[in-house]
């Protein structure tokens, strides 16, 4: 079964989560930025979810981090917890 470890941001709109998106594009420290904005305990950690088998987060989740690009930021990615900025670290098929 496929693994991945990955950081999030979680916020509450897709307009913040845009901006927070574009932040780190011009250079801002993606754990950083969730330290400071996340609204998941773990932005205490910069955000790291660590490692998780496909199927263990919600489908939208899963669908970025098993199917798209690893170590770009991607989202916004709407669940229902809000809105989130995702980048896979790494994946193992």
């Amino acid at each position: 079964m496929a693994t991945a470890s990955a950081r999030h941001i979680l916020v509450d709109s897709e307009e913040q989560c845009l901006d927070l998106k574009q932040q780190i594009a011009d250079g801002a420290d993606f754990a950083d930025v969730a330290a400071e904005h996340s609204n998941c305990p773990s932005g205490r950690n910069g955000g790291d979810l660590g490692n998780f088998r496909q199927g263990q987060m919600v489908p939208e989740f899963d669908q970025v981090v098993f199917n798209d690009e690893v170590g770009v930021v991607h989202g916004p990615v709407k669940t229902q917890f809000g809105y989130h900025l995702l980048e896979i670290q790494s994946r193992q098929d």
